[in-house]
Formats: structure tokens, sequence, C-alpha cells
């Protein structure tokens, strides 16, 4: 087994939240794994009381609901232990850099804990998979068509390129079940475009930007914002000024139409 060189320790990190946003979500449980000088390992598991309500949707994903943690102290009251453990060690987690430790800076803010990144290297294990796994088209022109991409960033040569792959997938993986992120099961791979539609789209967007999406119900929702998972017809009934606002602002023209045609199917 590998032995890690290093002169402090370090903690790899991950966290559960309502959601995903970093200002307005918070942690409902923090799992840190410290890698010692000598490789020895301590683990500290906390579940905490966000103090907001967990959506349904994301409670499915991580499977904690608001009554398991009702009786948990909340963050506040879990932050000094949490940043002696911690001490000064470095950081590091599964696209630690974009989300949980922002998330977990944010939270100890916000319970009046000085906690500062200087001096502190964060290591983003997905960063580095990018890197030496690169999923772009090139990589993945080599990967299925076992042949240098040569003429890359040309309209017709990545045309080209991305129908070549499209067989080779169909090849490759006719008949293999496909599990999602979360394990969930989907349909088989199989040479039918509604079926490769159908797994393609990973969230279920109703506009192309996914700024709307539909939820578990197949009701339209805001992904973003103040309403997030707010139904948008909801929204254009108590607070009829967002469309203005939306439609005022800097979105993509194609959800501006979207919203006007769910503004119009309520009247």
């Amino acid at each position: 087994m590998i032995h890690v060189k290093l002169n402090k320790p370090i903690i790899f990190l991950d966290i559960e939240a309502t959601g995903l946003n970093v200002g307005s979500d918070r942690i409902v449980e923090i799992s840190l794994v410290k890698l010692d000088i000598d490789n020895s390992t301590e683990i500290l598991t906390e579940r905490m009381n966000p103090e907001i309500p967990i959506p349904k949707v994301v409670s499915e994903i991580h499977g904690i609901y608001d009554q398991d943690v009702e009786d948990e102290p909340t963050f506040k009251q879990l932050a000094p232990k949490l940043i002696k453990f911690i001490g000064n060690s470095d950081l590091a987690g599964f696209n630690s850099n974009k989300y949980d430790i922002p998330m977990l800076a944010e939270e100890f803010l916000r319970a009046e804990v000085d906690f500062d990144l200087e001096g502190r290297r964060l290591v983003d294990v997905q960063n580095i998979f990018h890197y030496m796994e690169p999923r772009n088209l090139r990589a993945a022109y080599k990967f299925y068509c076992h042949k240098p991409l040569d003429h890359a960033h040309s309209a017709e040569g990545d045309a080209m390129a991305t129908f070549e792959i499209f067989k080779a997938q169909l090849v490759k993986y006719d008949g293999i079940e496909v599990e999602d992120e979360n394990g969930k099961k989907l349909v088989p791979i199989k040479n039918d475009i509604s079926v490769l539609s159908e797994l393609s789209a990973k969230t279920k967007n109703v506009d192309l930007a996914g700024r709307i999406v539909y939820n578990e119900k197949g009701v339209e929702v805001f992904s973003f914002g103040k309403h997030k998972d707010k139904s948008v017809k909801e929204v254009f009934t108590t607070e009829p000024s967002y469309y203005n606002w939306i439609m005022n602002g800097d979105f993509p023209l194609y959800t501006k139409k979207v919203l006007t045609r769910i503004r119009l199917s309520m009247k």
C-alpha cells in the first residue's frame, strides 16, 4: 500500500446538504477522514440540524430526511469540535474545491468561527481525474476509434469524429444496462434513438439552459435563484413581477420563450 508523503495532516471531506447553493443551503452531514503524517487515520462523522427544511428531492438522493436530523445539534453547536479536529490540516475531496470546501467555509463563517484557507493546500481528486482521464472529443475518439483525431476543431472533422464515436458506442455497449450516479438502473443501451435520447438527458430540462426543469412530479420548476424548486406557475401567480424581471434580464432567449409559453398557458 502506498505511503502518502505528508508534512502535515490532510483531511478528505464529504458533505451532504439541503442543496447545492453554497450561499443559502446548509450542511446536514459531514464526514472528515484525517490522514496524519504517519499515515494513520481518524474519522469524524456528524449529522446536524440544518435549521431549514430538506427538500424531498434532495432527501431522496442522500437518504437524510427532516425527521432524521430534527434532534441533532446545529452546525454552530458542532463548530468548535469540527474546527479542533480540522486544525491546520490541508483539505481534499471530490469536487471539493467547487462545493464541499466553500460550503464548509460558509457554515463556519455563519457560525462566527474564523476559518481561514490561507496556508492550506487544497486537493480536488475530481480535477486530477479529469486531467488524467479527459472527457473531451479527442480523448473519446482515441478511446472508441483507436486512432488520433487529426482534424480536431474543424467543424466537419469534429462532426465526423462524433459520428464515428457514436457508431462505436452502439457496438461496444449494446445491451449493457446503465446505472446513474446514484446507482439507479436505467434502460440498457440499444440501437434506438428514443432510448439513447432518454439516456442523454441527465436532467429533465424544460429550457435548453436548464434554468427550468421538471421535478419528480413532472411540474415545471425553477432550478435557480430565490424561487429554486418552486413551481413556475405558482411563482408567476404570487409574484407576477418575477416574469418581467427575467424578461428584462440577461437570460437566454429560449429560456424567455419557454417562460412566456408557461405564462400564456395560465390565462
